[in-house]
């Protein structure tokens, strides 16, 4: 059986990835409007997985006996600025995610939940790549300049 602390904690992240969710389909949206296909393609792949995030920790919870919910997610932003603008705001938020990510894990071993702690691991080694993807976006964005969008663009369309 899982801690009601651990319980809400591991919820309180689940509305955190559903809100990610969105954040990331409201950036699709704004950048195919755009006619930038790739970028908005790569975004919606983005949205989704945050999604899977939210229910691997839902099913969790449910496998260790707790209950998983969904709380009200906030508005998420609706306007964005350029595509560099939108990427460094994926890359400041992945770095906010993995904050939030260390800190259940930091709950789960105040707890000596040792199978939850073991569990969560994955998603800190995940968040490694996430940030590491979208700082990288960012650099080759940064780069290439309006020139190189077209290209990167059609690179990550093939995610």
């Amino acid at each position: 059986m899982i801690s009601t602390e651990l319980q809400k904690a591991i919820n309180d992240q689940i509305t955190a990835e559903l809100w990610s969710s969105n954040l990331y389909l409201s950036m699709a949206f704004a950048l195919k409007a755009e006619g930038w296909d790739g970028f908005a393609h790569w975004m919606d792949k983005q949205s989704l997985e945050e999604r899977e995030h939210a229910v691997a920790m839902a099913d969790y919870l449910i496998k260790r006996g707790g209950e998983a919910k969904v709380s009200m997610i906030d508005v998420v932003p609706d306007k964005w600025g350029s595509v560099l603008d939108v990427f460094e705001n994926v890359y400041k938020h992945e770095c906010h995610v993995s904050a939030l990510i260390d800190k259940l894990v930091d709950v789960a071993a105040a707890q000596n939940d040792k199978a939850t702690q073991d569990f969560l691991w994955g998603f800190v080694r995940e968040q490694v790549e996430e940030e590491a993807t979208a700082q990288a976006i960012v650099e080759k964005i940064r780069k290439g300049g309006e020139q190189g969008l077209f290209y990167i663009d059609a690179q990550l369309a093939q995610r």
